[in-house]
């Protein structure tokens, strides 16, 4: 047994090493970057995000083909999903108000490598979807000019056949972002203000659309005559919900831009909602107003609110609609260009990326090598990748991100709080005060020791000791992480033995599993399993319940309360949800998609053990000379002795020296007690 133990020391401290959590500074709102955003700023970014091109080319694609009119339905349950993971964000963004959005929620919650494997998928997945507005973006401009610019490319200057190659360089696509990524450098104001321009345009034609298009409502089109409200049922919308799930991913540059928000605590929360409502009510307002304008079954799913306005014989409103739409997807693109060089800035300023893109430029106070170097290799993704090759690439990386931020959530919530070290042995004691080491007649009397609220308070007799014995067994029992009172008399026996925070974090691990688990039975049981339908529902059982169970045991643990910072209501079920949809939505992605992850995910790991494990700032931290902490020991009387203790980086600690020297009765206790 001695052996094995010695034996597997290296590989426990590899594990401690991947797994390290992130230390925050003592004052989160210290940054090298500008906090000069406001709520209204925060919450056009996040509108801008999220309504964009999906506005006129979703509507018209979910409505005809999955879902018909009932894409309304799919669009509220869809932005109810989002919902779920938007709150997660947003307790985060409140509470941790430091760049690098779900890198840095996953670093301070579940290990150093899991946030490098998020930040690392996150930053490709907002490569793609920037080089993928940019194709779209230009492939619309074309369109209304007869393609006369692909015409021009394909004729004068290249044309190439290439397997997820376009068939010509989009020069237009790659000069626009180039230009945004030119304005992004010129500091967070400018970007702003931009998107302020380009949201407020976009907003107009919105309620232009509303407007002019519930005049020309006809509610025929919702009959049974052309099909009905729900044509394809209940399957119908809750694929169409599936897809439109996609159409409210963008909230998230919210929670990245936390470190450059005026007030946190309170913008993010209110930003993150108010931007998710916004754009939930526009999707569904406009497919409610696009469907009842001409049947579902005509609609024209690359264009449909202009071709809708042209077949009712207004085709100048499809102009209005176009300015409308690329606006929209200069916002995407600003909010792509925005979030991204954030978080590669987090990841370099931990020490786990490149200290190249950590430099921040002290006049605009951005980090203008990331937006440099990222921006144009977006340029070069739409400059030569086709739309359909990068589509089918994206949302894997932000699902994941989503699924770790609601994970990080629960395992936050009910972590134990970690006890404050202070780097000199003297910092717990007044800088006046002068050290003795024999203790005083009246300390002999009367123990004096610091309590929680930082003020000093004396013990005087006996009673007053157990008292303070008894508080602590009080605070212990309610402390985050352990089993709540009422459950103890019947849980007590099998879960009452654990650390603080234990059974929580192997109960978020069986939500992940048995979510994975049951959503794989769901997607592949039938058709590539191909399980009979008692398998089948043997193991929708066994999985449910699991999940369920797990949830039941995480609820029956005291959470931390914290009444300064927006937290997530009915935890752990609403980021339970969250998870289970996530992995859902997943699993429903295509072969490609996920052969794509495993190879980038394997190229991450390359440079995290190449570079970022050799380099993270917290194994530095480690390395420091060791800390002193000051411990109270509550020996079998009830005495109190005030012990030194050096604190070592793997959390272990040896008494250095004694602040009180005990007396030879309370040294006896001691004896007696270490026996």
């Amino acid at each position: 047994m001695a052996t094995c133990g010695r034996g597997c020391v290296p590989a426990v401290r590899f594990c401690q090493r991947l797994n390290r959590l992130k230390t925050l500074d003592d004052d989160l709102m210290v940054t090298s970057m500008k906090r000069c955003l406001t709520m209204v700023d925060l919450a056009l970014l996040g509108v801008g995000g999220m309504v964009g091109s999906g506005l006129y080319v979703l509507t018209g694609t979910v409505a005809k083909d999955t879902a018909g009119p009932a894409v309304v339905l799919s669009f509220l349950i869809a932005g109810i999903a989002s919902l779920m993971a938007a709150l997660c964000y947003a307790e985060f963004g409140a509470r941790v108000p430091r760049t690098g959005s779900a890198y840095m929620f996953t670093y301070v919650s579940c290990g150093e490598i899991w946030a490098f494997l998020i930040g690392w998928n996150v930053v490709l997945e907002y490569m793609i979807g920037g080089a993928a507005v940019a194709r779209a973006w230009s492939g619309y401009l074309d369109s209304m000019f007869n393609h006369t610019i692909q015409n021009y490319t394909e004729n004068h200057i290249m044309k190439w056949n290439v397997p997820y190659i376009a068939h010509y360089p989009d020069l237009l696509a790659a000069g626009i972002l180039v230009v945004a990524t030119i304005f992004i450098t010129f500091g967070v104001r400018v970007s702003s203000w931009l998107n302020h321009i380009f949201s407020a345009v976009s907003l107009v034609v919105i309620l232009f659309i509303l407007v002019f298009g519930f005049v020309l409502a006809d509610p025929v089109n919702w009959s049974q005559k052309e099909g009905g409200f729900a044509p394809f049922g209940v399957s119908g919308v809750m694929a169409g919900t599936a897809t439109c799930f996609y159409a409210f991913v963008g909230f998230d540059v919210i929670a990245a831009s936390s470190e450059e928000a005026k007030n946190p605590q309170r913008a993010i929360p209110m930003a993150t909602a108010i931007s998710l409502c916004m754009a939930a009510t526009a999707y569904i307002l406009v497919s409610t107003v696009l469907t009842l304008m001409v049947p579902w079954h005509s609609l024209d799913p690359n264009s449909a609110l202009s071709d809708a306005f042209f077949r009712r014989g207004y085709s100048w409103a499809g102009y209005i609609v176009a300015v409308g739409s690329i606006c929209a997807m200069n916002t995407v693109l600003l909010s792509n260009l925005f979030s991204l060089p954030r978080i590669v800035y987090a990841m370099a300023e931990d020490g786990l990326f490149f200290a190249f893109f950590a430099k921040v430029n002290p006049v605009t106070k951005v980090p203008v090598n990331a937006i440099l170097v990222f921006g144009l290799l977006m340029a070069v993704m739409a400059l030569i990748f086709d739309l359909e090759a990068l589509v089918q690439f994206l949302s894997i990386g932000t699902l994941l991100a989503y699924t770790f931020v609601a994970a990080s959530v629960i395992v936050l919530r009910f972590q134990p709080e970690k006890e404050k070290t202070s780097s000199k042995a003297n910092s717990t004691t007044s800088p006046n005060t002068n050290y003795n080491p024999e203790p005083s007649p009246e300390a002999s009397e009367s123990q004096i020791i610091a309590q929680d609220s930082g003020e000093l308070k004396e013990y005087e007799s006996f009673s007053d000791k157990l008292q303070l014995v008894e508080m602590q067994k009080t605070r212990e029992r309610s402390a985050p992480g352990v089993l709540k009172a009422r459950w103890e008399p019947y849980l007590g026996r099998l879960l009452g033995d654990f650390e603080p925070g234990e059974v929580v974090a192997f109960s978020v691990l069986a939500v992940m599993v048995s979510s994975v688990s049951l959503c794989a039975v769901f997607v592949f049981g039938s058709n590539q399993l191909q399980l009979p339908t008692w398998s089948f529902a043997v193991l929708i059982v066994v999985f449910g319940s699991t999940f369920l169970l797990s949830l039941l045991v995480i609820y029956a643990h005291e959470p931390h309360i914290n009444t300064k910072t927006f937290q997530v209501p009915l935890v752990p079920f609403i980021p339970g949800a969250s998870i289970l949809m996530n992995v859902f939505l997943m699993l429903k992605l295509s072969p490609m998609t996920w052969i794509r992850f495993t190879v980038w995910v394997a190229a991450g790991l390359l440079v995290y053990f190449g570079y970022g494990i050799w380099h993270s700032k917290e194994g530095l931290r480690e390395l420091q000379p060791k800390d002193m902490a000051a411990r109270y020991v509550v020996l079998p009387s009830g005495s109190l002795v005030e012990t030194v203790q050096s604190v070592q980086p793997n959390g272990h600690g040896d008494a250095s020296a004694l602040h009180t020297t005990p007396s030879p009765a309370q040294s006896a206790e001691e004896q007696q007690a270490k026996r």
